[in-house]
């Protein structure tokens, strides 16, 4: 038999073919095999395509062949990553506002090459019916590497911080001073990454939206507060951050009634401890930074849930309540046409 200009590269252009072009509702035929190696200027026969099979299955590739009528199908089985798992990866990509359009496709087409073209297609399908709001800060995945890179090398950080404006642009806080910080991690909460860093200047722990990071740097200067950041706990702080918004922590009491535990547990995990309060109704003390997101979270849950202590806790919920019957009793209403 003749070899072919890309011989010594059959198996994996073998390989190849059946990752892409085979699944469990996709074979191929021997013939078809043949043919799609002659393509690729390697040149095979039946006989050695068996040895050859063998050869893959012993690397640990799935190889199944299956017979209908006189002919033998064959294709690969189990993969690395089966076609649900790339989905759920797919949909996290898709679903993640810090990650823009143009960066989304990308991931998605390196995602797809996990699974069969025919697999692959239905990605396609499924990615198109979601539509998310996303950043449109396309220097996020960069910003992202550098403060691993930061971290991992022990340095401290600089960057412009931003905030939207009118024009719907993200313009500089400080009148465009720098925040110098030493970053100790990221976070995923509320669909947004967050840096934990340590301010120097305030002598804590602080946590910045990553996609409103803008002209990041590394500087040659040793991070500062380890020990404040190994005395924080990160699952704790993600939690009684309502939203990701400072205050001042508080070990504040929730009273709810029975058929609401369910938010409370849903908020702050099975390991708070319900107290009865009476036949219908229990509560929790929960550490909170006490802030107007987290008082906004209360006031949406309606009735049957209340704040009961700290004392300063529920007169700063009854002052919003105040300052919110003021806002719509001062707006006078508006003239109709």
């Amino acid at each position: 038999m003749t070899k072919g200009t890309n011989q010594k590269l059959k198996m994996l252009f073998l390989k190849k073919i059946f990752e892409e072009e085979t699944d469990d509702e996709h074979s191929l035929t021997l013939q078809g095999i043949i043919d799609r190696l002659n393509a690729y200027g390697v040149n095979a026969d039946r006989k050695t395509l068996y040895q050859d099979f063998k050869e893959l299955k012993r690397f640990g590739m799935d190889i199944i062949a299956m017979q209908e009528g006189r002919t033998w199908n064959y294709h690969l089985g189990s993969r690395l990553f089966e076609l649900p798992e790339v989905k759920l990866l797919v949909d996290s990509v898709h679903a993640s506002k810090f990650i823009n359009d143009h960066k989304s496709e990308l991931l998605i087409r390196k995602l797809e090459k996990l699974v069969s073209q025919y697999e692959g297609m239905e990605l396609q399908r499924q990615v198109y019916t979601f539509g998310r709001a996303k950043t449109s800060n396309k220097r996020t995945y960069l910003t992202i590497d550098a403060i691993f890179k930061a971290i991992n090398e022990n340095n401290q950080i600089q960057f412009h911080y931003c905030r939207w404006n009118l024009n719907k642009e993200l313009e500089k806080r400080r009148n465009g001073a720098s925040y110098t910080v030493s970053p100790w991690c990221l976070i995923w909460d509320n669909e947004n990454y967050y840096l934990v860093g340590y301010d120097a200047i305030g002598k804590v722990l602080k946590h910045y939206r990553v996609d409103k990071m803008m002209d990041i740097s590394i500087i040659n200067t040793r991070r500062l507060g380890r020990e404040a950041y190994r005395r924080a706990d990160m699952p704790d702080y993600t939690q009684y951050h309502f939203g990701m918004y400072d205050g001042d922590v508080e070990n504040v009491t929730i009273e709810v009634e029975n058929e609401m535990i369910g938010v409370l547990i849903d908020r702050f995990g099975k390991k708070i401890n319900l107290v009865p309060v009476d036949d219908d109704h229990a509560a929790t003390t929960v550490k909170v930074a006490v802030s107007r997101q987290f008082l906004g979270w209360i006031f949406a849950l309606g009735p049957g849930v209340r704040i009961t202590g700290p004392q300063s806790v529920v007169l700063a919920m009854r002052k919003e309540c105040e300052r919110l019957m003021e806002e719509y009793k001062a707006r006078k209403k508006a003239p109709v046409e």
